[in-house]
């Protein structure tokens, strides 16, 4: 798996989880514990389709959105979330190692057994073929994680497996800053 492919899963499942990080933590919703698979779709983009598992608890969850926020907030220079009658929009304008990104997303479902997230993104800066993409993520709550995994787990195709709460290894993945 390439750096590009995983950094790219590691940023949806920002959406994905769903954080909605650019809001208050403490107002949000979180997902029923157990778990979740996730199936990611982009067009737009030369990265492929991936489906991945998440075993999260309502403290990952809410860790998750607590850690991301602190984030958005250095790199987003616009981070609004709205209710809505069928879930959130999330409208945000973020910048990372010389990429611009506007964005809008539109999160529905039930947090206790489905929801999508479709996002439309355009960046600025970046390859070219990544300046108008369209990624769609749909949860689906399976039941209880499997023997073995922990709140945090993540398994990617190939059966790859990270723990979001594994900060030291996720640092290592992201961009360094010029700051």
């Amino acid at each position: 798996m390439t750096r590009q492919l995983l950094l790219s899963l590691l940023c949806g499942c920002a959406f994905a989880l769903p954080s909605f990080s650019r809001a208050h933590a403490d107002d949000l919703p979180l997902r029923k514990a157990g778990l979740w698979e996730l199936k990611i779709a982009k067009s737009g983009s030369q990265l492929p389709d991936l489906t991945t598992q998440h075993c999260t608890d309502e403290s990952t969850d809410r860790d998750m959105n607590n850690s991301v926020t602190p984030m958005a907030k250095q790199i987003c220079s616009k981070q609004d979330v709205r209710k809505t009658a069928t879930g959130y929009t999330v409208d945000a304008v973020c910048s990372v190692a010389g990429i611009s990104m506007t964005s809008h997303s539109e999160i529905t479902g039930d947090l206790n057994s489905a929801y999508t997230v479709t996002t439309s993104s355009h960046s600025e800066g970046g390859p070219t073929s990544l300046r108008e993409v369209t990624t769609k993520i749909d949860a689906k709550w399976l039941g209880a994680c499997k023997e073995g995994q922990k709140p945090g787990d993540i398994v990617m195709p190939g059966g790859f497996k990270i723990n979001i709460k594994d900060a030291e290894k996720l640092k290592a993945l992201l961009p360094k800053s010029n700051n």
